[in-house]
């Protein structure tokens, strides 16, 4: 079974969103306190839940079209290499 250009297209973007949910999460960590309030009205975290939310929505849509798990999981493990380069980028 081939996988198709659409779903890699998915998982690329997935892998993307992965990073930048990973980087709200920190920088929203940092803006929290000992409130469990801070936990809530923090706009870094709700983005950071999107930015995963919308992930598991690409896998599906990903999934859906078709695609070999061997093919797609590799490029969603590139998600660690975006997240390196954009805490590099953020976080000198």
């Amino acid at each position: 079974m081939q996988t198709p250009i659409f779903s890699i297209v998915l998982f690329v973007l997935a892998a993307l969103l992965g990073a930048v949910g990973k980087f709200l999460y920190k920088s929203g960590a940092e803006r929290t306190t000992d409130s469990w309030l801070s936990y809530l009205v923090n706009p870094q975290l709700f983005a950071g839940i999107v930015c995963y939310v919308l992930v598991m929505v690409f896998f599906v849509g990903a999934f859906k079209r078709g695609g070999a798990m061997s093919v797609l999981y590799p490029v969603y493990a590139t998600t660690f290499v975006w997240a390196a380069i954009i805490a590099w980028l953020a976080f000198p």
